[in-house]
């Protein structure tokens, strides 16, 4: 599930904080466009932590999630239902100071 580049303590804490976001990104019946890999690189870089919504069935949404990962160089946080959660930090302005 979550990267290895992020120790338990530090997942534990992204979860935390996304429990309360709202989904900031939605991916629908059209999939994964260019546009959708735009606005996840420029939600990443500024939130570092971006709940993403994906209208899919099961295994469309695997399929979708692998890409999103590979494709935004991000780590998996949590996978629930129809809502991923993940984490990337930015190196130039941090949101979050991740536990040790």
């Amino acid at each position: 599930m979550a990267n290895k580049s992020l120790n338990k303590n530090s997942v534990k804490y992204l979860k935390g904080i996304a429990h309360g976001l709202k989904p900031y990104v939605t991916v629908a019946d059209k999939g994964i466009t260019e546009n959708i890999i735009k606005e996840l690189e420029t939600t990443l870089d500024y939130h570092e932590l971006v709940k993403i919504k994906i209208r899919a069935d099961r295994e469309q949404r695997v399929q979708l999630i692998e890409t999103i990962i590979k494709t935004t160089q991000a780590t998996e946080i949590q996978r629930i239902g129809q809502t991923l959660t993940i984490y990337r930090a930015n190196p130039k302005n941090p949101v979050y100071e991740l536990p040790k």
